[in-house]
């Protein structure tokens, strides 16, 4: 009898751990400094204002405020947090 595995069984079996990619927080949700907003491979949704860019392109929360998605360009969005003070005065402008 061969005790050798068959050709499929021995190169299979690795696969990498879940990385947990996506948005976190969506838009109108209320954030706190340091809170994490969107976890990606590369910049497909941009920093825009009172956000932070990790060095595995993780999107974080500088301020308290709002979270805010916009369009950046045909293909990349671009996510922002407005302040609690800007969000409270445009309430009462309107």
């Amino acid at each position: 009898m061969a005790h050798k595995k068959g050709v499929g069984s021995s190169r299979n079996g690795r696969d990498s751990n879940p990385k947990m990619r996506g948005v976190k927080v969506y838009g109108g949700q209320h954030v706190v400094p340091g809170n994490i907003i969107v976890r990606q491979c590369g910049t497909r949704i941009r920093p825009g204002m009172n956000v932070g860019l990790g060095r595995d392109y993780t999107i974080y929360a500088l301020v308290e405020g709002t979270v805010k998605f916009q369009p950046y360009s045909r293909t990349q969005k671009m996510v922002s947090v407005i302040p609690v003070e800007q969000a409270g005065e445009s309430a009462i402008a309107d």
